[in-house]
């Protein structure tokens, strides 16, 4: 039951009843509304800014998983890219030049795989994340092309090599001394701090740490051209003419197993490590010319390493080290 409200009439000294119209009723009724709406807005504000709905929560959780999905994936064509840079590399640098082919231009090799047609259908589709996924499928299907290419280069060089098996036989293709740990390859190919003079130098080899007496093996077949000693420089060295335009030199030994005009095998004991000439250490210093001219030897390292092997090889090559002499 409503209360009754009374005032003191001053006139009549008496309390007179109050009456309420039913316009004072409205605006009461409207102001009430309108302070509720207002609370309502700044609730509802409040709320949006600082806390999610079950179905935005449910949103972003679901982004925060694609987007570590696709940084995953990112991450794996990356990977693939890299291995597939290294078996690019080795077959123009080996295997081509091997069978005197001429390397694949890199503009065949990084071709691209189509325009906007190819991707009608996602553009079509108006995905939120079409720069994202866009970007992923175009470098996929780069890396589908690049691995085309690479399987008929294989083809090729494979149909080239049939027939050709003294030569196969005379290319320089293993390790020079036993290193199945890979841990005895110390210095390789490129610019390289000289252990005597102290100032960085072409190192036109590679260089193999191992005890005093370790064998030392022809890495292909050949003709020993020289076998010489200094006191200075490569101490005790052999070199190897292979034909078809390869020569191997190894370099400090502590003595020879062959003499001039020997005909070696591929595994052939040639001699042993040393650290005769200029040398800090007992190890072989091994080199690999092609028509004269010093080409990295870990790239012929394919015959007695697998693939896993050779990529810690190349990795090992790679470092800026100090030669050993």
């Amino acid at each position: 039951m409503a209360r009754i409200k009374y005032y003191y009439d001053t006139e009549t000294c008496r309390y007179e009843r109050v009456k309420v119209s039913k316009w004072d009723i409205f605006l009461n009724l409207l102001g009430f509304l309108s302070v509720s709406l207002i609370l309502a807005v700044g609730i509802i504000i409040v709320y949006n800014a600082y806390f999610d709905s079950p179905k935005e929560a449910q949103l972003k959780k679901e982004n925060k998983e694609l987007q570590f999905y696709y940084e995953m994936m990112e991450q794996e064509v990356n990977n693939v890219q890299k291995v597939l840079s290294s078996l690019q590399e080795r077959d123009d640098e080996v295997y081509r030049n091997i069978m005197g082919a001429e390397p694949i231009p890199s503009s065949i090799r990084s071709a691209g795989v189509g325009g906007a047609e190819r991707y009608k259908n996602i553009i079509e589709s108006d995905l939120e994340r079409e720069k994202l996924i866009l970007g992923m499928m175009q470098e996929m299907d780069k890396v589908k092309k690049q691995m085309y290419i690479q399987t008929k280069s294989y083809d090729e060089i494979l149909e080239m090599a049939e027939n050709k098996e003294e030569m196969m036989a005379s290319i320089p293709a293993i390790q020079p001394i036993p290193n199945k740990e890979l841990k005895r390859l110390a210095s390789g190919y490129g610019m390289r701090m000289h252990p005597i003079l102290k100032v960085v130098r072409m190192h036109e080899g590679c260089d193999f740490s191992a005890p005093r007496g370790t064998p030392i093996y022809s890495t292909g077949d050949g003709e020993v051209i020289r076998v010489s000693s200094t006191f200075g420089g490569f101490g005790k060295l052999v070199v190897i003419d292979h034909g078809y335009g390869f020569i191997t030199k190894y370099a400090h030994m502590s003595s020879f197993n062959v003499k001039r005009g020997d005909k070696v095998k591929r595994g052939d004991c040639i001699g042993f490590v040393g650290t005769t000439g200029t040398s800090t250490a007992p190890h072989l210093h091994y080199e690999i010319h092609k028509d004269n001219k010093p080409i990295n030897p870990v790239h012929y390292f394919y015959q007695d390493v697998s693939d896993e092997e050779y990529e810690k090889l190349l990795e090992l090559s790679s470092r800026e080290n100090q030669s050993l002499g």
